[in-house]
């Protein structure tokens, strides 16, 4: 029998090229929820409308900044990455139908930028069930790091590092009465503990307690009781609006003592709710002071913030920002071949990672990326001072 002719072999290849082509698309698939040859998609929950929604926004528009120059350069592995992002507002009923959705109807690939104790809380079971990581939670309560749970990977320090941060400094000042106005739901208990633990480590205790609902700002009886109590200093654990309303009541009514925040009340949703009554408030932060580029990672942030028309410098986008590129050196050190494990892996996989003298360390054993603490205060026209 004659060989067939020359030219038969060519078109054979070519008649198989795109089934090839099609059976990989079919792998990608079936392997990787929201991957494809060009593009991973990402999900973010956060309250995006109510009281808490420019704790949300700023965190997104942070992460759009720094994603915006990753695709424009290629994107990973040639692959760019979009963010798309369900509303919680800030409500912990509503976050897992958000979490549902980005996974179910937007089929990402993973979660990055959310906000929040109890909506993280009421999401976790969707995202253990799902095994989906989640990059980037803006709350430091010790209830979504103990028990260790491999999915979540937080690139901010805990609520027990900045209130220990805060009562070391009021200690060191030789201010002994400390009273606590936080909120009543996981994420002011967390701050509360943390408060009672660095006070019982000093064999101190709080002075006086008050509390507010979570999205209210009837704030009279925690005024009331806490007031009482006479505290020299008072740590706030709640969100900016019952937060501000507390402090004009206070000062409504003569109380001279100073005010603490701890990073979640999003500073300049503060001090823009505040005005002139926020001079002296001190707020602790988990990253670097985004106003002065005295880092080199905060350089890259005000000037990639420039280049995708964002005029705004602000703690929370500077997060957003953090927890960006901590998602795209997790991609990048997946590999070309990319699977939510092999993201878990690659983000495992960083130690002393130095983003421009901001470094974060992970492990399989610790998630916990990052210890860093600060204190700023609010001056006058709302600017921060370090």
């Amino acid at each position: 029998m004659n060989p067939p002719p020359s030219s038969f072999w060519p078109r054979r290849r070519v008649l198989t090229l795109p089934l090839a082509l099609a059976a990989a698309r079919s792998a990608w698939a079936q392997a990787a929820p929201g991957v494809s040859e060009r593009e991973i998609v990402l999900g973010q929950f956060a309250a995006l409308s109510g009281p808490a929604a420019q704790l949300g926004l700023r965190l997104q528009a942070g992460m759009k900044a720094w994603f915006a120059q990753v695709n424009a350069a290629g994107g990973v592995g040639g692959r760019s990455i979009r963010l798309v992002a369900r509303d919680d507002g800030y409500e912990a009923e509503k976050a897992p139908a958000a979490v549902k959705a980005l996974i179910n109807e937007d089929k990402v690939f993973a979660l990055a930028g959310s906000v929040g104790t109890p909506t993280g809380l009421a999401a976790v079971p969707v995202i253990n069930e799902a095994g989906i990581p989640l990059v980037g939670m803006f709350t430091g309560a010790q209830a979504l790091r103990e028990p260790f749970n491999r999915n979540l990977f937080h690139v901010r320090a805990s609520y027990f590092d900045e209130t220990e941060r805060i009562v070391q400094h009021l200690t060191t000042l030789g201010v002994k009465k400390i009273g606590v106005f936080y909120q009543n739901d996981s994420y002011g208990q967390a701050g509360l503990t943390g408060v009672r633990n660095a006070l019982t480590r000093r064999k101190m205790e709080p002075a006086g307690l008050g509390t507010v609902e979570r999205n209210n700002v009837d704030v009279t009886q925690a005024l009331d009781s806490l007031l009482k109590a006479e505290p020299e200093a008072i740590v706030q654990i709640s969100a900016y609006k019952s937060c501000a309303a507390f402090i004009k009541a206070a000062r409504t009514r003569g109380y001279g003592g100073q005010f603490f925040n701890v990073s979640f009340v999003g500073s300049k949703a503060l001090a823009d709710e505040l005005g002139d009554a926020g001079v002296g408030v001190v707020i602790s932060q988990v990253v670097p002071f985004p106003f002065q580029p005295a880092m080199p990672v905060v350089r890259d942030y005000q000037q990639h913030m420039a280049a995708a028309g964002d005029k705004e410098i602000d703690f929370s986008s500077m997060e957003g920002y953090l927890i960006a590129r901590v998602v795209t050196e997790g991609l990048r050190r997946a590999g070309k071949n990319l699977t939510r494990e092999s993201f878990v892996a690659g983000l495992e996989s960083m130690r002393e990672v130095d983003i421009g003298g901001f470094k974060v360390t992970f492990s399989p054993q610790n998630h916990e990326g990052s210890k860093f603490t600060d204190l700023t205060i609010i001056g006058r026209g709302g600017k921060f001072m370090h």
